[in-house]
Order: structure tokens, then C-alpha cells, then sequence
């Protein structure tokens, strides 16, 4: 099973020096991919879900399509993965010229993960509509893939209205991966419906509501005529979720036994000191494989 790590956004700082050795040591231990978060703007107290308090301004987000153009210059192999980008939030065809210029930087390396998101500030100092996020991404979705597939394209849909045109230059996949990150049944239908790989919620537990959850994705994929096998599943694993590598791979046998098909191995909010103690829980992972 392929293994991939989460970029530690609140916790590795703003030397591009230190982000450099992370990546490329992360490249260099034979992680699969690497994912990173997207969030653009925070209220200065926790609003929302209980892990909020991980999402206020004093703590720390790069902003990510920018972020992934730096990497991609620093890494030659690993899949490049927002997880996710909340695409609602954001122009669509704005993400769509980003995202190929990333692909094209990196040499085909963009896989991009999308989802609604939670933080109605964040839409509302964008100026987007935070009330019909998750039927607006769909349009988004399909607004993506025909710009990246197409040479010219015009459209005319509920959110998207524009005259023939195209963006240039293209990006060398055609179309880019699109993943979805969910975690409630309308979302996860979503997702088996329109994605190319589903990032399942990253602080679930590999117990029997995530079976049932990857049950109603496997039904959803199945009942819109697509082959549920072959929409990956990926499911993470945070370094505070055991005491060293021995429990992480246990883990991540149980996670493969109940459906995912790949893993990320996440090291923030795990109480880890500093980012060289990061960097010491990958290697310990992966030198125990």
C-alpha cells in the first residue's frame, strides 16, 4: 500500500529553507505523495466544529496553490495533493489555470483534492456563497475538467457563464486527478459520484463507523455505474495515534483490511517539538516498513 505525508502547515514556520529539507527528506524516505491544507483567512477565536482551535489566525496556513508551485521545483516523484483545497471558496477557473500551471511545473504530479470546507468566514471575506457550497462544487467540477481537456471552451451553467475560450499552457494531465475530501453520507455520495479518489476525513478512526462510511461510498459509486474498486480510498494516520512505528503500521493494516487503498501519515497536532522531530517520526516509519 502506498504511504504518502501530510505537509505540517501550522507547525513547520515560514523558512523556505526548513519547508525545502522537509519535502525533499520526505521525497527522499520514498513517501508516495505529499498533501497540504488550504485555508486563506482566520478568526482570532475557534468557530465551529471541535477541532477549530487548530484553525484560528495565530495559527500558521501557507497558501497552498503557491506553496505547491515552490515544491514542485524542490521534488521530482511524489504526487503533489491539496487535502484539500475548498474549492467553493475559491474561482473556479482561476484553480483550474493554477492547477495546470502546478501540473506542468512538476511534470505531472498535481492531484487535486477538493472539498466544501466549514469556516463560513473564509467565504464570506471571499465573497462566495458559503449556503450552496456543495451543489455549486459539482458545476465547479465539471467547469475544471473541460477547461483541461478542451482547447476552447464555452459554458453555460447555473454558477459558470462565459464565452468560448481556453486556458494556455495546458496541463500535461488531461484531465488533472480530482479528489474529494468528505466525511458526511450526502458528501460521500458526492464523492462516489464525481470523484477520482475520495480523501476520507482525517481524524476518523479505522472502526466500524468507517466501515459503514466506505460501505455507503462503495454503494453510491456502484448505484451511478462506476466501479467502486477502482476509486481509491485514502485514509490518514496521525503520529499521535500510537507510540511509535510498530502501532502506526498496525493501524495501517487495519485501515487497508476495512478499504483504504492508500494511506498519509500525518505528524501535526501530535505534540511533536519541533519540525526535526517531525522528520524522525517519517524515518522511523518508513524505516520500519
Amino acid at each position: 500500500m502506498k504511504i504518502g505525508v501530510s505537509f505540517p502547515n501550522s507547525e513547520i514556520g515560514d523558512d523556505p529553507a526548513v519547508i525545502r529539507d522537509f519535502v525533499q527528506t520526505a521525497e527522499g524516505l520514498g513517501f508516495a505523495h505529499m498533501s497540504f491544507i488550504d485555508h486563506v483567512i482566520q478568526s482570532p477565536a475557534p468557530k465551529g466544529p471541535e477541532f477549530a482551535h487548530n484553525y484560528t489566525r495565530d495559527v500558521m496556513f501557507h497558501e497552498v496553490m503557491t506553496l505547491l508551485g515552490y515544491v514542485s521545483a524542490l521534488t521530482e516523484k511524489m504526487i503533489l495533493a491539496p487535502a484539500i483545497l475548498i474549492l467553493p471558496q475559491r474561482q473556479t477557473v482561476l484553480v483550474a489555470k493554477q492547477a495546470a500551471e502546478i501540473d506542468v511545473l512538476s511534470q505531472g504530479r498535481m492531484r487535486l483534492g477538493v472539498g466544501i470546507g466549514w469556516n463560513e468566514i473564509e467565504f464570506d471575506a471571499l465573497n462566495m456563497n458559503f449556503k450552496n457550497r456543495g451543489k455549486r462544487m459539482v458545476e465547479q467540477i465539471d467547469v475544471l475538467r473541460k477547461l483541461w481537456t478542451e482547447d476552447l471552451v464555452a459554458y453555460d451553467g447555473e454558477d459558470h457563464k462565459f464565452a468560448e475560450a481556453g486556458i494556455n499552457p495546458p496541463p500535461l494531465q488531461r484531465p488533472i486527478p480530482i479528489w474529494i475530501g468528505a466525511l458526511q453520507p450526502p458528501a460521500i455520495r458526492r464523492a462516489a459520484r464525481v470523484a477520482d479518489g475520495w480523501f476520507m476525513y482525517p481524524r476518523q478512526d479505522p472502526d466500524a463507523d468507517a466501515q459503514e462510511r466506505i460501505s455507503i461510498f462503495r454503494q453510491a459509486a456502484a448505484e451511478a455505474d462506476r466501479d467502486p474498486a477502482g476509486i481509491p480510498i485514502n485514509a490518514t494516520v496521525f503520529v499521535s495515534q500510537g507510540a511509535g512505528p510498530d502501532e502506526w503500521l498496525r493501524t495501517m493494516e487495519t485501515w487497508q483490511q476495512i478499504g483504504a487503498t492508500e494511506l498519509t501519515f500525518r505528524t501535526v497536532e501530535s505534540g511533536l517539538p519541533n519540525i526535526d522531530a517531525h522528520m524522525k517520526s517519517m524515518r522511523d516509519l518508513m524505516e520500519s516498513r
